[in-house]
C-alpha cells in the first residue's frame, strides 16, 4: 500500500489516496477501512473505491504533530476483519494552524491582532485568501482551548472599542463562532 499524500495538516480534511500493491488487492465485495493509530488517538475512516487498485478517504483531524501507523483493514461478510497492509503517515502543523493559534492566543489584544502584519511576517499565504480562511476555520476547531476562552479575551465586554476587536478577526473573513 502507498498513501498519497503521506502527510496531512493537524486539522485533517484532505483527500488521501491509497494505492494498493498487487498483493493487497482482494475481491470486489470487501469493504476497506483505514485505522490511523497515534500515541493518544486512534481514528477509523471508511474508504471509497476509485478503481481496482485505488481507494480514497478523508484524513481525520489529529491532536498533535506526529507520525502515526495507518492500517488498511478489510472486512467481508461472515469473516473477521483482517489487516491488509500498514504504512506511516505524518500529521503536521501548517500556516493555517499557525494562524489559528496566533488568533487564539491574541484574543483581546488589539496590538497583536494586526493580522496584516502577521501575514507580512510569515510570508504570503499559499493559495488564495478564501482557501486560507477555510483552513484557518478548520484548524481553529481542532485547537485545544481552555473552557473560559472567548474571542474577546478574558476581561472584555461587548461595548465600545471591543467591537473593533471582532472586526479585526473578520478582516479576512475568518469566522470563529
Amino acid at each position: 500500500m502507498k498513501l498519497n499524500p503521506q502527510q496531512a495538516p493537524l486539522y485533517g480534511d484532505c483527500v488521501v489516496t491509497v494505492l494498493l500493491a498487487e498483493e493487497d488487492k482482494v475481491e470486489d465485495d470487501v469493504v476497506f477501512y483505514l485505522v490511523f493509530s497515534g500515541s493518544t488517538l486512534h481514528h477509523c475512516t471508511s474508504t471509497r473505491k476509485v478503481s481496482s487498485d485505488t481507494l480514497e478517504t478523508i484524513a481525520p483531524g489529529h491532536d498533535c504533530c506526529e507520525t502515526v501507523k495507518v492500517l488498511l483493514c478489510a472486512s467481508k461478510e461472515g469473516l473477521p476483519v483482517f489487516v491488509v497492509a500498514e504504512e506511516d503517515f505524518h500529521f503536521v502543523q501548517d500556516e493555517a494552524y499557525d494562524a489559528a493559534q496566533f488568533l487564539a492566543t491574541s484574543a483581546g489584544n488589539q496590538q497583536a491582532l494586526n493580522f496584516t502584519r502577521f501575514l507580512d511576517r510569515s510570508g504570503p499565504p499559499s493559495g488564495d485568501v478564501n482557501s486560507l480562511d477555510e483552513k484557518v476555520a478548520l484548524a481553529f476547531r481542532h485547537l485545544k482551548l481552555p473552557a473560559e476562552w472567548n474571542v474577546l479575551g478574558t476581561d472584555q465586554t461587548l461595548h465600545g472599542e471591543n467591537v473593533y476587536d471582532l472586526q479585526t478577526y473578520f478582516q479576512f473573513g475568518i469566522l470563529l463562532f
